[in-house]
């Protein structure tokens, strides 16, 4: 009997870890990459600005990437591509909104007209041979959202992208479950799905009860309402404008990211603004606090975002003030919970009321809970199944579900980013491990940061920097004068003569040891490093950065 052919699956992202969602389908060397996205460093990531997916497999390959595929339009899905595209250049498929975006992306890295892109909305099939791909429609927190049927001569993928069962949407679009289940009759060979809230029991709340929360919180508020939420949820952004609308409220909208987020979408069609009720910033002051909603990114706590700033009174045109209302329509990413609680902390402080979604109804997720997972899984009734897009838990769990619906577990594959798994007859095959490690951007630097780099600014944070400087005489290799030492959150020096008084009788008897014969400059430095490391530390029990630098004169 001759076998069908496999196709390999390759998470370069997003297993493992919540964002920089990456997946490459291939097949007979000939490669579709779902979403490109990034995700927000982690508390131990110091100085890092964005973290990316690395995409060296894709590198090696290039002329074999037929497209990215795009589900939708969040950072965690599509923010790596202006990073990605000059590396492999490949066209992009994506929903009219999520290309709304990703193009004004492109054009603050200068590469829009670079990039090749084609609209497609639900129900469109794409032929990308020997792929065949299918757009269709899920709900999420964000328009224009799809899953992709991927039909490979190995057998049909269903990617379910980001994705909830939201019977009363805001768009009034629910999750096409007729589609999906079409193709759980035809036959699925593999369905990669959502595991994000896999830890939640029963069902997703719909979004439409964030606009029910609203409503009751502006009717209880006189003063000014700030409402800070996700820049690219337009949905709770419609909702947030048309609760104001109702109340008679003008909306000033401050943040970079959510001011062209906004325009991008009431320029597509995809938010609908009454008339006269958008008010410029700068205007605030000639409308009545209790005519007054203010629409906010920084619901994350970033450290430079509008609302950080307002909390911290440091917005230039707006200043918290007794009888303000917070609503912070959001939950924490991982790794951000310290800094939404200083914010909230911060708008306490100076007087104002704050929602928030560990006390209040003021945030619905966009992902499905484990009741919403069965069903996708019944629906597609896939021969095998990969949990996507969490941490490991989440996947794991995931997994326990797919059980729980009649997968048996050696046709659950639950593999984290890098581990290649071959599909097809037969049980999946792990194949070679693939780079698919972080990659750093900090400032203009892509990826010249690594974990060296990290370690060193972990130890500056934690013990310091000490600079030791020595002065010799070129001809002699002798000391002239005595070491010059400097330290950085270390040891505050004018409270510290005594410590450095004897680390540099310490340096002088190192140096003289160390000087035999003709210097050997690395050698001496080397010495001056472990003589100083070891008496700092029975001096402190602290190890700060030491750097010795020799001055030849």
């Amino acid at each position: 009997m001759v076998k069908r052919p496999r196709v390999r699956v390759i998470p370069l992202g997003g297993l493992g870890e919540i964002g920089r969602n990456m997946m490459a389908i291939e097949y007979d060397e000939q490669i579709v990459v779902v979403d490109a996205g990034l995700m927000f460093p982690e508390e131990e990531m110091l100085g890092v600005d964005l973290v990316l997916p690395d995409v060296t497999y894709l590198i090696e390959r290039k002329e074999k990437v037929r497209a990215f595929l795009l589900t939708h339009g969040h950072e965690d899905h599509v923010g790596a591509l202006p990073y990605v595209l000059p590396r492999v250049s490949a066209p992009l498929y994506g929903s009219r909104l999520t290309l709304g975006f990703v193009k004004n992306k492109l054009k603050e890295h200068k590469l829009a007209s670079a990039v090749e892109m084609h609209e497609v909305k639900a129900g469109d099939v794409i032929d990308l041979p020997p792929f065949r791909v299918e757009f269709i429609h899920v709900a999420h927190s964000i328009p224009d959202t799809t899953a992709l049927a991927i039909e490979t001569p190995a057998g049909m993928i269903v990617h379910s992208g980001d994705f909830k069962m939201d019977q009363t949407p805001v768009d009034g679009q629910p999750t096409d479950m007729a589609r999906l289940s079409h193709y759980g009759n035809r036959g699925v060979m593999l369905l990669m799905s959502d595991s994000t809230n896999a830890e939640r029991e029963g069902f997703t709340p719909s979004e439409r009860t964030i606009g029910e929360a609203f409503e009751d919180i502006f009717g209880q508020c006189a003063g000014r309402i700030i409402v800070s939420t996700f820049a690219s949820n337009i949905y709770r952004i419609q909702q947030a404008i048309h609760t104001a609308a109702r109340h008679r409220r003008k909306v000033a909208v401050v943040g970079r990211s959510m001011i062209n987020n906004l325009t991008i979408a009431q320029e597509l069609g995809y938010l609908q603004v009454p008339d006269d009720t958008l008010l410029k910033i700068q205007d605030i002051g000639k409308q009545a606090d209790e005519n007054l909603v203010i629409l906010s990114s920084g619901s994350q706590g970033e450290p430079l975002s509008a609302l950080t700033r307002i909390a911290a009174q440091e917005h230039p045109q707006v200043k918290l003030k007794a009888g303000d209302t917070v609503i912070l329509s959001a939950t924490p990413i991982p790794g951000n919970e310290e800094l939404v609680s200083r914010t909230i902390n911060k708008c306490y402080k100076h007087g104002a009321r704050v929602f928030y979604s560990a006390r209040n109804r003021v945030h619905a997720s966009g992902h499905a809970s484990r009741e919403e997972l069965k069903l996708m899984l019944n629906l597609v009734r896939p021969r095998f199944f990969m949990p996507i897009h969490g941490e490991y838990r989440h996947l794991s769990l995931h997994g326990e579900i797919a059980e729980d619906v009649g997968i048996s577990r050696d046709h659950v594959i639950v593999v984290d980013d890098g581990n290649a798994v071959d599909v097809g007859d037969g049980l999946p095959q792990r194949g070679n491990k693939v780079p698919a490690g972080y990659v750093f951007v900090d400032g203009l630097g892509v990826g010249d940061v690594g974990s060296v780099v990290l370690r060193d600014r972990r130890v500056l944070s934690q013990d310091g920097l000490f600079l030791v400087i020595l002065t010799v005489d070129k001809d002699t290799g002798q000391i002239v004068g005595k070491p010059d030492l400097i330290s950085r959150g270390f040891v505050h020096q004018q409270t510290s003569d005594t410590l450095l008084d004897a680390a540099r009788d310490r340096l002088t008897e190192t140096f003289a040891k160390s000087l035999t014969g003709p210097p050997e400059w690395q050698v001496i430095k080397n010495a001056v490093r472990d003589s100083m490391s070891r008496f700092l530390y029975d001096q402190t029990r602290r190890r700060p950065m030491i750097i010795p630098i020799v001055v030849e004169v």
